[in-house]
């Protein structure tokens, strides 16, 4: 009798970088983080954690981008007081921000820090108080409202090509933070902080800072530290210049209210009116005002100074710049008719701020249980998605760390790609997008226009390109000193203004 047929012998040695090897039949591997957390993703072990301490404090975005190449785009941390999932997949963080946002609250350290300073605004809300306050704060941001803050953006390109003019070098961080913050007090505010700015920058500056030493230390915030009476110090800053805002405006209304006159329609006014009709409360038109000072310069100035640090490290683009502002303006300022030409102006913009974006983390916790990318989440999980990682994917960007503007031009018109992504995501995504997200951007365009027509930025001898600080937002590591260079001879005196 013949012998039957023997199977030839299997190797069972798997190399856990070629999955298609494994046996389809066998007990799934498990994983080496499984009794560290409930969730069914790769991670780093603690002790991994511990060890990464250091190079966390260091350089938190360098320790995103490894543990993401060593692990994947989901990644499980072990953390002691709950399940943490960082989340780089594009499906997963439209299902978190876009498809399911419900059941992602804002209670997270990062933003109970942030309401350290800017209290219960629109940054830091939830759920219904959030609903009502962007409803009352939503007609400012129409699109017909936005269009009227071009003159004041131009007006505040000009204040900085004086202001380059004069100092030759100059700090673009520092430069641009003031007369961003400017710009945000006369659209927003119809307000001059221009004469409290450096106070201000400075309380902001000082607070952020703070809220970042804090978030990074074991130190309990309740403890009575020299920093959290510094923190309680600058927002007495921020305070007070509300309180004086507030008060000037509600004298202004009066007036307006006795002499029968229309009121204003600015951020301000509709947050009185709005507190007037018992739908606000005064700390909550408090928090508000922050809320948007800090947001509406800093992220503002944060694109810019970015967009002005590519470009003196890109002199080809800067070329093709300079030759689309010459051709649209031929020297003149631009308006807002011209945004619709001054296409590759905003490209810069949109590549500044992928590769550059000033919130660079954005937490969730989830408030029932849910999948994300297949990974089932428990309530109480605290999401991590950070638009740093997100836009250097390479399955999402070619050569993604390349400054390519041309990237977001759109051949069909003048147009661009506006369809949502989620892979790119520099204002958010969903319903939490980011309110001033087209007034952010027409002004950014509208400076760098006004800024850079018959102008040629570069680093001074010995500067070198800044690496980007990881705060609040990303901020250029020592500042970004630049010039700013006339590309043709000033026009003759005239000698009748003698």
């Amino acid at each position: 009798m013949a012998s039957p047929p023997v199977d030839p012998p299997v190797d069972r040695r798997v190399r856990r970088d070629r999955p298609e090897q494994r046996d389809r039949h066998a007990a799934p591997a498990r994983r080496a983080n499984a009794r560290y957390t409930p969730l069914d993703a790769p991670g780093p072990l603690p002790a991994d954690m511990v060890r990464a301490v250091p190079a966390i404090a260091r350089d938190p975005l360098g320790y995103l981008a490894a543990v993401v190449a060593r692990h994947g785009d989901l990644v499980a941390f072990p953390m002691p007081r709950g399940a943490v999932l960082l989340v780089n997949d594009p499906a997963g963080v439209r299902r978190v921000l876009q498809d399911n946002p419900r059941n992602y609250g804002k209670r997270t350290v990062q933003y109970t820090a942030l309401a350290a300073v800017t209290g219960e605004g629109l940054l830091t809300s939830d759920g219904e108080v959030w609903r009502a306050h962007r409803q009352v704060l939503r007609p400012a941001f129409h699109h017909r409202a936005v269009a009227g803050f071009a003159g004041e953006a131009v007006a505040a390109g000009e204040q900085l090509r004086a202001a380059w003019d004069s100092a030759g070098v100059a700090d673009a961080d520092a430069l641009v933070m003031r007369a961003m913050l400017g710009l945000v007090g006369r659209t927003l505010f119809s307000a001059d902080l221009d004469a409290g700015a450096s106070r201000i920058v400075a309380a902001v500056d000082a607070a952020l800072h703070l809220l970042v030493r804090r978030a990074r230390s074991p130190v309990p915030a309740s403890w009575p530290t020299p920093s959290r009476h510094r923190l309680a110090r600058a927002v007495r800053v921020l305070d007070a210049t509300v309180a004086e805002l507030v008060a000037e405006r509600r004298a202004r209304r009066r007036r307006e209210a006795a002499a029968g006159q229309v009121v204003d329609g600015d951020v301000l006014d509709l947050l009185l009116a709005a507190a007037d009709a018992g739908g606000l409360g005064a700390r909550e038109v408090r928090d508000e005002v922050v809320t948007l000072v800090i947001a509406g310069y800093e992220t503002v100035a944060s694109s810019l100074v970015w967009t002005l640090s590519l470009l003196a490290d890109h002199p080809p683009v800067q070329d093709a710049l300079a030759a689309e502002l010459d051709a649209v303006l031929a020297g003149r300022p631009p308006t807002v008719a011209d945004l619709g030409s001054l296409t590759l102006t905003r490209a810069v913009i949109d590549e500044s701020l992928r590769l550059y974006p000033p919130a660079w983390v954005i937490t969730r916790r989830a408030l029932a249980d849910d999948e994300i990318a297949g990974v089932r989440v428990p309530a109480g999980t605290l999401v991590i998605v950070s638009p740093w990682l997100l836009h250097r994917r390479a399955d999402s960007w070619p050569a993604p760390s390349t400054f390519d503007p041309t990237r977001f031009l759109d051949a069909a018109g003048p147009g661009r790609t506006t369809a949502p992504r989620s892979d790119y995501l520099p204002f958010g995504l969903g319903p939490r997008l980011c309110i001033g997200r087209d007034a952010a951007l027409l002004e950014a365009t509208l400076v760098l226009a006004t800024l850079l027509r018959d102008r040629r930025v570069a680093r001074p001898p010995g500067a070198r390109t800044p690496a980007p600080q990881a705060l609040v937002t990303l901020r250029p590591r020592g500042g970004c000193p630049v010039t700013l260079t006339p590309t043709r001879p000033a026009p003759p005196a005239d000698p009748t203004t003698r």
